[in-house]
């Protein structure tokens, strides 16, 4: 298994925070974990709630990623709230024929909140979405409410104009 480390870097200037973690793939499951770092009490975290599906996460604090086979035009979303809620959506190509993934009836992941640090892990079966062997290609971002209600947008890549973690060009991870 390689574990592969990574750090997103914000859109525009963001202030005194930090996101970094890293992600594996291990025979048919994937391992992500992030950390945010910095004056949390300077952002908007949501706070904890039973774990449930639930749409719009990306207007708030959320943590996301991006899978797809290499080659494909299909990939999916993965939005994971520091709250435990959760969604998955599917898309045909890019921003086109999203649905809601339904091959995941739940998506458990960990979330541990210290003053200055908050981390979120995940350990999820790709065999119910992925075919065997293939490679995958992953981008991983965040949305990060600062209190005041300003949004902030963190990529392993930013290659376009506007932030916007759809383009394929961000997904720089293969797996």
């Amino acid at each position: 298994m390689t574990v592969l480390g990574f750090s997103l870097h914000p859109f525009s200037p963001s202030g005194f925070f930090r996101i970094a973690g890293d992600v594996a793939r291990r025979s048919g499951a994937l391992v992500l974990r992030y950390e945010l770092t910095g004056p949390l009490d300077e952002l908007a975290i949501p706070e904890t709630a039973a774990p449930a599906r639930r749409g719009g996460l990306w207007e708030e604090t959320c943590f996301e990623f991006f899978l797809a086979v290499k080659n494909s035009p299909e990939y999916r979303e993965f939005n994971l709230s520091p709250s435990g809620e959760w969604n998955i959506y599917r898309f045909a190509d890019y921003r086109e024929g999203m649905e809601e993934e339904e091959a995941f009836a739940s998506l458990p992941f960990h979330v541990e909140r210290d003053p200055d640090v908050l981390r979120l892990s995940l350990e999820i079966d790709l065999s119910r979405i992925v075919p065997p062997g293939g490679v995958l290609e992953a981008g991983v971002s965040a949305v990060i409410k600062k209190k005041n209600g300003e949004l902030t947008f963190w990529a392993l890549a930013h290659p376009g104009p506007e932030p916007d973690f759809h383009r394929r060009e961000s997904f720089i991870l293969e797996l």
